[in-house]
């Protein structure tokens, strides 16, 4: 393995059934784009211009409530509806189905100026009861068989709104990551009797060359076959199928996690880090899927700077998926981060 750390070899991943070009040679360019400092503007704890502060008015005329902790409603400007027609058409090789479902959004605090990174354990905890609560209900809805949960971060992943907040989007189909992971967990299983990412973990602590924070409940690590720079995971330690069959104490865990992930991804550039994150977990078909792990995915775009990216371009959306920074290179550098946030030093 250590001829690879100097030299281009793919990675596979077991959970998607794809490779990963790694390219850790390619470090040594001597330029390696433009670096500027990120802009940090100035942020309300309460915002009247904004329509996800409680007591505000959304675009639709509905008011918020004066909410104290998390607060959910129907997406105003939701992807998918419920009343979408369940028709099929197709004509050779031209394909369409309707799609139906359900869009929500959390918001994660009153507070128009805080993040996960900046948020108390004890108030993550809340968010991660209110994830709970929604798979819950919108797992048992007799058309929904996915529920997707994930929060885009900041304006470089697209977020037009920075009050803390994610979304769920509920469908009746399994969108295609869903359906690759379900299938390469089910053949793992049917193949060892045991769930590929409880494997994967056990090898992972074994090794301890890509963990960044562990307690009781959950293991933060870069996945060996990591695309983005700084990507990484959050995995239980025992076999959770869904957020559901969480304990209380796992749930202030996952808490915990997320906080400790978060902080030091804000510490890495100096900034309000942006990335996607959303959690995997079995789909509410009715049948059990033993073979599922929730777990969750941080994907952040950054890659030398708070304001240069990593773009996937030309051999990338092409080809392959393709970086030059190794995982083991993130781990260390995430590890050697403060868990204390830069602005509360």
């Amino acid at each position: 393995m250590n001829a690879f750390f100097e030299h281009p070899h793919r990675r596979y991943n077991p959970l998607a059934g794809e490779w990963v070009l790694v390219s850790p040679h390619r470090a040594k360019r001597p330029w390696q784009g433009q670096v500027e400092d990120a802009v940090v503007p100035d942020m309300l704890a309460h915002d009247p211009e904004c329509y996800l502060c409680a007591g505000n008015t959304r675009i639709n005329g509905e008011k918020n409530p004066d909410y104290e902790s998390t607060f959910v409603f129907d997406n105003d400007f939701a992807a998918l509806t419920e009343d979408a027609p369940n028709e099929r058409f197709e004509d050779g090789l031209l394909l369409a189905e309707g799609e139906s479902g359900i869009c929500r959004v959390i918001c994660f605090s009153p507070r128009h100026d805080l993040t996960l990174a900046r948020m108390a354990v004890a108030d993550i905890a809340k968010v991660v009861d209110t994830w709970v609560a929604q798979y819950e209900e919108l797992g048992v809805h007799p058309d929904i068989n996915h529920v997707q949960i994930f929060e885009n971060r900041g304006a470089m992943m697209g977020c037009s709104n920075p009050h803390p907040h994610g979304q769920i989007w509920a469908s009746r189909s399994l969108p295609n990551e869903a359906a690759k992971e379900t299938e390469n967990q089910r053949a793992y299983y049917e193949k060892h009797g045991r769930p590929l990412l409880m494997a994967y973990l056990e090898q992972e602590l074994a090794l301890g060359e890509r963990i960044l924070f562990e307690n009781d409940g959950f293991v933060v690590l870069v996945p060996y076959w990591a695309v983005w720079p700084f990507e990484t995971m959050v995995l239980p330690k025992r076999h959770i199928r869904s957020m559901e069959e969480m304990t209380e104490a796992e749930r202030n865990d996952l808490a915990e996690a997320l906080s400790k992930i978060t902080i030091r991804y804000d510490n890495l550039f100096k900034t309000s880090f942006p990335y996607s994150m959303g959690f995997h977990q079995r789909p509410t078909d009715g049948h059990d899927h033993d073979e599922w792990v929730m777990h969750a995915h941080f994907l952040p775009p950054l890659l030398r700077s708070a304001t240069v990216k990593k773009f996937m371009v030309g051999f990338e959306l092409l080809g392959s998926p393709q970086r030059d920074l190794t995982a083991e290179q993130a781990a260390q550098r995430l590890l050697e981060l403060s868990e204390k946030h830069y602005l509360n030093d």
